[in-house]
């Protein structure tokens, strides 16, 4: 795919005797989001953590086609992914700051360009011109995605004390605080009742029309995923066994059978036919 952002080329993770990642193929574009889904166990977050470099691949190739040139994630140290190639990702849990203030935990987000604003540290002791405008730019951006998921008047709360839908959406100001070309998010929508859902896929629609970023998305809910994705690639037991459009992955007989354990000639029955997506007559 020679569009592609993010191309990833037999990739494998092992852990002793175990293959959480089997000879791993995919691609994902700028300005899209693709959703990758499967069965718990299928490899799911082992791909992010490649991909983000929490974990260095047994083997394999991850490119990103960067706005400055060609990187190759899998031979780059993991503290660089994300202050070099700008790969950004959230985590199934929670990973705030939660006695840091909601605006704090955005400013944390952009510490390696106050950084290299303030000379390390010299420019900011002096202060120096340089470094305040970094500084008001920060806070600029930090307000300006605080905005974004309606948490501005929350701004000098501590953000261990917001509730849980809220402090999923700060998670994704913090990220998008740190210039992400491609946003990684693991399982954003779980805990979230069906209104937050809704919301939530609405920001991520609204982000990658106003920012451009491309996001790569690991979700358990097919309502989001189905509402929100362009391309949507399914895992099971570390392989990928489907790759398309969100109405044509739906009605995969191998991604049926992934969820079911059933033999893949059988009718999908109504409530997973909802689940995935698919509903009476197939919206």
């Amino acid at each position: 795919m020679t569009d592609a952002l993010l191309e990833v080329a037999g990739l494998e993770m092992r852990f002793g005797g175990l293959i959480a990642v089997d000879r791993l193929d995919l691609a994902a574009r700028a300005r899209e989001i693709t959703a990758i889904i499967g069965p718990n166990g299928a490899g799911k977050t082992t791909l992010f953590n490649c991909l983000t470099g929490f974990y260095r691949p047994s083997r394999g190739r991850m490119v990103l086609h960067h706005p400055r040139g060609r990187l190759t994630l899998d031979r780059m140290d993991g503290y660089r992914i994300a202050a070099r190639a700008n790969v950004v990702r959230t985590f199934q849990n929670i990973r705030l700051f939660p006695r840091m203030t909601v605006l704090e935990n955005l400013l944390v987000a952009q510490h390696n360009a106050l950084m290299r604003a303030s000379l390390f540290s010299i420019a900011g002791l002096l202060g120096l011109k340089r470094f305040r405008a970094a500084e008001q730019a920060a806070l600029e951006r930090a307000r300006h995605w605080l905005a974004r998921v309606d948490l501005l008047d929350a701004a000098d709360r501590e953000a261990g004390t917001l509730p849980y839908g809220a402090q999923r959406r700060l998670e994704i100001a913090r990220a998008m605080c740190a210039d992400p070309v491609l946003l990684c998010l693991d399982e954003p929508a779980a805990g979230l009742n069906p209104r937050e859902s809704a919301a939530l896929g609405a920001l991520l629609l609204e982000i990658r029309a106003e920012s451009g970023v491309a996001i790569l998305l690991i979700e358990h809910d097919m309502s989001v995923v189905m509402g929100v994705s362009d391309h949507v690639i399914v895992l099971d037991h570390g392989r990928k066994i489907a790759d398309g459009a969100p109405d044509a992955v739906r009605r995969d007989p191998a991604v049926i059978k992934a969820y079911l354990g059933e033999d893949e000639e059988a009718p999908l029955p109504a409530v997973v036919a909802a689940d995935l997506g698919a509903g009476p007559g197939g919206a």
